[in-house]
């Protein structure tokens, strides 16, 4: 119920900028521009937990970024998914563009996207009572926004709901690097069907943040045990602990 109410408050009354508070719009340019940042960039988290792909930010997750995120998550502030989904359209595409490790530079390199088929963006799926609580799937939505954006570009992308929660996890906020791969094992699985979904194009998954990569690793292997084939994973932020262009 929030997201339809959250929506006519906005037309209502003038917002403040999201990222800096000033007024005069949800979103002013400079904070807009933020949000575009100066190219997608790899990021590794450390440890890096086993089977994470490869994984591509729009930006760092700091300042005006952080607070984006954080009005669009935890306030409902639904008018940032656009924007946001901009920012994460560029990390998968910086995703696409990437050789496949291993590939090497040379000629018969392939980008990491290439194959046939739409590109396929895969939200890493919130818990229900989360979705509850914040009466929307903030992963969700700014994939769907990213992919309209990939469209209007020309690269064909859908948002197939195909990953499900198996069991309840604990909030990761607090939980350190380990607990955090503990806390998501084997807690992810594709709903029936969804295996026909993921054969249709390459798959990059999607999220809003990454911190320690667990949630992402877990995606990847429930993906990849469905037969779906991952080309990476991109974020709108990350905490650039350690990062690669390319």
């Amino acid at each position: 119920m929030r997201g339809w109410w959250q929506e006519i408050f906005d037309l209502v009354l003038p917002a403040d900028c999201a990222g800096c508070g000033r007024p005069g719009g949800t979103l002013c340019d400079r904070c807009h521009g933020a949000l575009r940042g100066s190219g997608a960039r790899r990021v590794v988290p450390s440890p890096v937990p086993p089977g994470l792909p490869v994984v591509h930010a729009a930006v760092e997750y700091a300042d005006e970024a952080r607070a984006v995120l954080l009005a669009h998550k935890e306030r409902g502030a639904l008018r940032l998914a656009r924007p946001l989904g901009e920012a994460l359209a560029g990390a998968v595409r910086s995703v696409c563009a990437a050789p496949r490790p291993g590939a090497g530079s040379g000629r018969g390199s392939r980008a990491a996207g290439a194959g046939g088929g739409p590109l396929l963006l895969v939200p890493v799926p919130s818990a229900r009572r989360a979705v509850g609580a914040r009466g929307h799937d903030p992963a969700r939505r700014i994939a769907l926004a990213a992919a309209a954006v990939l469209r209007g570009g020309g690269r064909p992308a859908r948002v197939p709901t195909v990953l499900r929660q198996l069991r309840r996890v604990t909030d990761q906020s607090g939980l350190g690097a380990r607990q955090r791969r503990a806390n998501v094992s084997g807690a992810l699985g594709v709903v029936p069907g969804g295996d026909r979904l993921l054969a249709a194009g390459p798959v990059v998954l999607v999220d809003d943040l990454m911190t320690t990569g667990a949630s992402l690793a877990e995606a990847a292997r429930a993906v990849t045990a469905a037969g779906g084939r991952v080309a990476g994973a991109a974020v709108v932020a990350a905490p650039l602990v350690r990062t690669n262009r390319n």
